[in-house]
């Protein structure tokens, strides 16, 4: 009994983390951003050539996912060459931003970014 009510605790705390995590981002800001992403991330079953890698949808993915995605990009630990250059030229202000606004749409507005 008491390690369920921990761990309930354990699961509010990390989601109250995440709400608050998300407010960060301005979603105006991380729309304007976002116009380049769409280049590639708004094309229904987009491929790129090189690396051939099949283009995954980002809108209304987790907020977090986003952010800590878009910073292992940036940080190299998470390869993809031209993920690692976008990436790269952001802030931590401009990953918070374009993460809270590709969070904040929903599933039917995805292809639509």
């Amino acid at each position: 009994m008491r390690k369920t009510i921990v761990a309930s605790l354990a699961l509010l705390a990390g989601l109250n983390t995440a709400v608050a995590q998300q407010a960060e981002g301005d979603t105006a800001a991380g729309k304007i951003y976002a116009y380049t992403c769409s280049g590639c991330h708004g094309i229904p079953d987009y491929n790129n050539v090189y690396p051939t890698y099949r283009v995954p949808k980002v809108a209304g993915q987790n907020y977090l996912y986003l952010v800590n995605a878009l910073n292992a990009y940036k940080n190299g630990t998470r390869k993809h060459p031209t993920m690692q250059i976008q990436a790269g030229s952001m802030s931590d202000a401009d990953i918070a931003n374009v993460a809270a606004y590709f969070s904040g749409l929903g599933a039917d507005q995805r292809g639509q970014e």
